[in-house]
């Protein structure tokens, strides 16, 4: 039984301490042969780091490291390239400076490295491009670049802008020699999380393909199903005998947990840590999450939008504030659910990929946004499903009113949106199927509730604290004049009217039709 690859990264160890490893080397060997110039953006922890590092073990003609994959007999073996690889991971960018440092140290390291010399004194840009010049040379060999988090200086100085500017700078002068050495170079991969490309970062690679949403190379990383199943059985057999469940439902289970990325092909997600342990949870969330999300969500006081999954969002920032959409799907937190072709090109819907990731999304903001910890959210969390599910008016009052409880009177925002998608958040997270401003021929309903044949129609008011009481059966007959209810007919069917006070007040009453 072949051990689990978790926190292997290096192609190189998962095949010599004969680990689980996923063939994707026909989609490099398909790379290797149709471009020169690629970019791809995946969420972290995707596998991007171990995809570099194949291609890198590939290029140095490391045979004995592919026997039995797609790419052993199809690949010139005698041709080992000299191979730059850059991981930002390991590189310091705390301000342009200490890049630029970094920047330096690392040339002059992988020159020594492929015993060549550059010019130590030469600016970062000048020695770069003597480096590729020289292997090439000594070599006579093209030269391979990778480049591994690319955008990783970017995205954790997103909150600093003038360090921000600073430093895309310093990563706009690097990245233009990579043009200018064509002739050096037999291939370019970039990665990294975020697709940066109105920031003329890349200003001088227009001829850099963007692989991200290519059918072409959808499960480069990631598995898909016929992968994990042939490649993790006897993984989930054990989960089997440990979990009671029978084979096809621990499949299904792990569908319903981790699957749903998209990026025109299904990929699963998690898997790892899930055969470790033998066990449904959100291990994603805590090692995978990069902190400038967190601290994206913690400024926030708006977070309608986010519960608001729009279209065609997938292009990169035309500048430094990310739209949140987009920040979402680029972090791993909305995948392509469809893809449509319009006069005016691609318009992809995106949502949330899979149960794990929406519920631990959710959970935490909420948690941000109310000001409480993560297990005070999911106590809360648990209190609201009850109360739905008893149809208690006074505890839901209770638990909505501890949920707001923490918020500064000052950053209270006076708006029913605001009420409407925290309750929203709330309650997806509650364990129920939830929707948003349902649409029907009488008109919007704010929220649906469903449950089995159990649906819980949702009107919610927000108004002055002297007028609580007509909020609340202004919102019970907006429902029944509205004739909302008539959309479930086949369901047993409860109105709940809602209402937030100025004064945080919080008002809810049900009734049965």
């Amino acid at each position: 039984m072949k051990r689990l690859p978790i926190g292997i990264q290096a192609f190189e160890d998962i095949r010599g301490r004969d680990a689980v490893y996923v063939d994707k080397t026909k989609e490099i060997y398909n790379m290797a042969r149709g471009g020169k110039f690629y970019f791809l953006s995946r969420p972290r922890r995707f596998g991007k780091s171990l995809l570099i590092s194949t291609l890198k073990n590939s290029y140095k003609g490391k045979k004995e490291l592919f026997e039995g994959l797609y790419i052993w007999g199809k690949w010139d073996w005698s041709k080992k390239h000299p191979v730059i690889h850059l991981d930002f991971a390991e590189i310091g960018y705390k301000n342009s400076d200490e890049l630029e440092k970094s920047f330096n140290v690392f040339l002059d390291n992988t020159a020594k490295r492929n015993n060549v010399e550059i010019t130590k004194s030469a600016p970062i840009s000048v020695k770069f491009a003597e480096l590729i010049e020289k292997l090439h040379k000594s070599t006579r060999e093209q030269v391979v670049v990778l480049v591994d988090e690319y955008d990783k200086p970017l995205i954790d100085n997103l909150v600093n802008k003038e360090v921000y500017s600073q430093v895309k700078r310093s990563l706009h002068n690097f990245y233009q020699v990579v043009k200018a050495g064509d002739e050096h170079i037999k291939l370019v991969l970039l990665t990294g999380v975020s697709q940066f490309s109105g920031l003329s970062i890349f200003s001088g690679l227009n001829n850099l393909e963007n692989i991200t949403m290519s059918e072409d190379f959808a499960s480069i990383c990631g598995y898909t199903q016929e992968e994990l199943e042939s490649n993790f059985k006897e993984y989930i057999e054990l989960a089997e005998k440990n979990l009671e469940l029978n084979y096809s439902d621990i499949v299904s289970h792990i569908k319903r947990w981790y699957n749903g990325y998209s990026w025109d092909g299904k990929v699963f997600f998690s898997t790892l840590l899930f055969f470790k342990h033998k066990e449904f949870a959100g291990h994603w969330f805590e090692t995978g999450t990069p902190t400038f999300l967190i601290e994206q969500l913690e400024k926030m006081e708006e977070v309608e939008s986010l519960l608001q999954v729009s279209q065609d969002v997938l292009k990169g920032p035309d500048n430094e504030e990310m739209e949140p959409t987009a920040l979402l799907f680029q972090t791993g937190y909305l995948t392509v659910k469809r893809k449509e072709s319009t006069d005016t090109g691609s318009v992809y819907t995106v949502d949330f990929p899979n149960y794990e990731v929406k519920s631990a999304f959710l959970t935490r903001l909420v948690a941000v946004c109310a000001r409480k910890t993560q297990r005070e959210a999911e106590s809360i969390r648990d209190k609201i499903y009850d109360s739905l599910k008893e149809k208690d008016e006074k505890k839901l009052e209770k638990s909505l009113t501890e949920l707001y409880a923490n918020k500064p009177y000052d950053l209270h925002i006076k708006r029913e949106s605001y009420y409407h998608s925290i309750f929203l958040a709330t309650a997806k997270i509650s364990g129920y199927e939830v929707e948003g401003e349902v649409h029907t021929d009488k008109g919007r309903i704010d929220v649906v509730v469903k449950k089995g044949d159990n649906v819980i129609v949702v009107e919610i008011k927000y108004g002055k604290e002297n007028k609580v009481e007509q909020l609340l059966k202004e919102g019970m007959k907006q429902i029944k004049e509205s004739k909302y209810s008539q959309k479930y007919n086949s369901a047993n069917v409860t109105l709940l009217a809602i209402v937030f006070a100025e004064n945080k007040e919080i008002r809810c009453g049900f009734e049965s039709i």
